[in-house]
C-alpha cells in the first residue's frame, strides 16, 4: 500500500497509464498526465524555494490544477492548506494571518468572485508572510495585483507547471500534507492537519465501502476539494483508479449531463445538492445511472424523502459520517440496508481498525449500546494535530488515542453507530439533557410541518425550548393546538415555549455544504422569549 500521496498517484499512473483519470470541461486528463504535471509543479515549487514543512494555500475551485498542486506540494514535503473559495475579507485575514503560509494560489478570473478585491481589502499584516502568489487562469488576461501584495513575487501556474519535473519524493508517511479549517462556530477556526499516512490509509477503504472500487466505476466530483467531504471523495476515487467528472462548482444541469455522458456510477452529495438534482430529474432518467450516493443531511436530519425518491429509480442513498478531524467518509450505512437505516447519519466505520464508543455526557462512564452520549472515534484516518495549537490537540484526544468528536450519538448492537447532533446543540432543560431531535421528530409528524429546528434560550421562567418550523405548501400553523398536543405527548420540560413558522432556516455555506445556522436560531429564540 502506498504510504505517501506521491506514491499513491505514481502507483496508479504506472498501472493505468493513458486511461482517463478525470474529465474536466470539454477535455480529459490521464493518470500519466496528472503524475507528470505534479512532478513539474514540484520542480517549479523547488525553484521558488518551497520545501519541507512550508505551507501553500490553495484558494481555488475544483479542477485538475488543484490536484496537481496538491501532489506537487506533497512531493516537496510541504503542506497544502485548503482554503474555502467562499471565504471573504474577514475569513481570509484570519486564515492567512494565522496559518503562516508562504505561497498563495488563486484563480482571479473565476466566476467574477473578485478574489483580488477581497485581498485588497484585507489587513496587510495578514498577508505579510506571503512571498509568492501563483495565478491560475484558463485563458483570461493576467490582472494587476493589489498594493497589499506588492512585496510578493508573481508566478503564473502555466509557468510553474512547465518547469523541469522533480523525480524525488521528499515526503514521508508521518509528515503533514493537507490542512483544513474547522467550521469555527464557537471560536476561531482550528487548522486540522492530516499526514500522508492517514489519507493513503483511508482512501482505499472509503472507496471500497462506497462502491468506487467496483468494476467499471466512475464518479461525479461536484463537492469542493477545499472541504474534507470533497477532498476525501477525490482521494477515494484516485485510490480506486475510478475516473472522475470534475465540476469547478456544483451545477445540477451539468452534473446530470455528466452522469449520462460518462456513465458515472457513484458520488456523494449534501441534501441541498440532491434536492436540486431531483428538481431537474424527478424521475431519475439520468440520476438513476448512479448505483450509489452517500449523502450528508445538513439542512435537516433523516431525509427519508430523498431516500424514498432515489429508491424509486434504483439509486441507493446511504447516510455517512465524517468530520475534518477523522476525515469525511469515516463511516457509511450499508447500501443493501433498509431505507430506515440508510437515512441515518453514521453507519459502519470503513476501516476494520476503526472503533466508535459512547461516553456519558455528564461523567466518564462508557455507555452500552442504545444509550446516547458523546461519540469518541479511533482509527487510521484521524488527524495528526490541530496545526500550531498543541493545547487544543491534547484536549481533543483521550489518553488511549480516541478523538473526542463533540458529537452526540449511540451505538447499535451490530457495531454501527448513529449520529444524532452536535453536543453544543443538546438542550439542558430544567436539569435534564434533551436531544433537540426528539422534539423535532414529534413536530415533523404533524401534517402541516415540513421541517423543524429546536433550540433553547433563557426566558422569564428559565431555560425553555423554542421550535422553528417550515410548513408544507398551503398549510397554516395553529400554534396553540400544536402546543397542546405536545403537552399530551412529551414531558413538560420538552414542550416548546413557542412554535414559530418561518419561510426558511438561516443557512451558511461551508466547504462541505449548506448548514443551518443554529446560533442565529438561538438569538431569535431569545428575542421571542424576552418579548413574552
Amino acid at each position: 500500500m502506498a504510504a505517501t500521496l506521491p506514491q499513491l498517484l505514481d502507483t496508479i499512473a504506472a498501472r493505468q497509464g493513458d486511461a482517463v483519470a478525470l474529465w474536466y470541461g470539454a477535455g480529459s486528463r490521464s493518470w500519466a498526465d496528472l503524475a507528470a504535471e505534479s512532478r513539474r509543479v514540484a520542480g517549479g515549487l523547488a525553484r521558488l524555494g518551497i520545501g519541507v514543512d512550508d505551507r501553500v494555500a490553495l484558494w481555488l475551485p475544483n479542477g485538475p490544477a488543484w490536484l496537481t498542486l496538491l501532489f506537487g506540494i506533497a512531493r516537496r514535503g510541504a503542506v497544502a492548506f485548503a482554503v474555502n473559495t467562499r471565504f471573504r475579507q474577514r475569513e481570509m485575514a484570519d486564515v492567512l494571518g494565522r496559518s503562516r503560509v508562504r505561497a498563495l494560489v488563486l484563480w482571479p478570473g473565476f466566476k467574477g468572485l473578485g478574489f483580488l478585491d477581497i485581498l485588497a481589502a484585507t489587513d496587510p499584516a495578514a498577508l505579510a508572510r506571503i512571498d509568492t502568489v501563483v495565478l491560475y487562469d484558463e485563458g483570461e488576461a493576467a490582472p494587476a495585483l493589489p498594493a497589499v501584495l506588492a512585496h510578493a513575487r508573481i508566478v503564473r501556474y502555466a509557468d510553474l507547471a512547465s518547469a523541469p519535473g522533480q523525480a524525488a519524493n521528499l515526503a514521508a508517511p508521518g509528515m503533514g500534507v493537507a490542512a483544513f479549517t474547522t467550521s469555527g462556530t464557537t471560536s476561531a477556526p482550528k487548522f486540522v492537519l492530516h499526514p500522508h499516512r492517514s489519507i493513503t490509509a483511508h482512501a482505499p477503504l472509503a472507496a471500497r465501502a462506497l462502491g468506487f472500487a467496483d468494476a467499471g466505476s466512475a464518479t461525479l466530483q461536484a463537492l469542493p476539494f477545499c472541504g474534507v467531504f470533497g477532498f476525501c471523495q477525490a482521494m477515494a476515487s484516485i485510490a480506486a483508479a475510478a475516473p472522475m467528472a470534475v465540476q469547478p462548482f456544483f451545477d445540477p444541469t451539468g452534473a446530470l449531463a455528466a452522469i449520462g455522458r460518462h456513465r458515472l456510477t457513484a458520488t456523494n452529495a449534501t441534501d441541498d445538492m440532491l434536492e436540486r438534482l431531483l428538481a431537474e430529474d424527478p424521475l431519475g432518467r439520468r440520476l438513476g445511472g448512479l448505483r450509489r450516493c452517500g449523502f450528508a443531511a445538513f439542512k435537516a436530519p433523516e431525509r427519508s424523502d430523498l431516500v424514498a425518491a432515489c429508491d424509486r429509480f434504483g439509486t441507493s442513498l446511504v447516510g455517512l459520517y465524517g468530520m475534518s478531524e477523522v476525515q469525511a467518509l469515516y463511516a457509511a450505512q450499508p447500501a443493501d440496508a433498509a431505507a430506515v437505516v440508510r437515512v441515518r447519519a453514521g453507519g459502519v466505520p470503513v476501516s476494520p481498525d476503526a472503533s466508535v464508543r459512547i461516553r456519558a455526557i455528564d461523567g466518564d462512564a462508557l455507555l452500552p449500546d442504545g444509550e446516547a452520549g458523546l461519540i469518541e472515534a479511533s482509527g487510521p484516518s484521524l488527524m495528526a494535530e490541530y496545526l500550531d495549537d498543541p493545547a487544543a490537540t491534547a484536549a481533543a484526544f483521550t489518553e488511549d488515542g480516541f478523538l473526542r468528536t463533540g458529537d452526540i450519538g449511540h451505538r447499535e448492537a451490530d457495531g454501527s453507530f448513529v449520529y444524532l447532533t452536535r453536543s453544543g446543540d443538546v438542550l439542558r432543560l430544567q436539569g435534564f439533557l434533551v436531544s433537540p431531535r426528539e422534539i423535532e421528530a414529534f413536530l415533523e409528524d404533524e401534517a402541516a410541518v415540513d421541517r423543524a429546528q429546536v433550540v433553547a434560550a433563557e426566558g422569564p421562567d428559565g431555560r425553555r425550548a423554542v421550535a422553528f418550523v417550515t410548513l408544507h405548501p398551503g398549510a397554516a400553523l395553529a400554534e396553540a393546538e400544536l402546543t397542546a398536543r405536545a403537552r399530551a405527548a412529551l414531558a413538560s420540560y420538552k414542550v416548546p415555549a413557542r412554535i414559530v413558522a418561518v419561510d426558511a432556516f438561516p443557512m451558511t455555506e461551508s466547504a462541505n455544504g449548506m448548514k443551518i445556522q443554529r446560533a442565529k436560531l438561538r438569538e431569535a429564540a431569545a428575542r421571542l422569549l424576552r418579548a413574552g
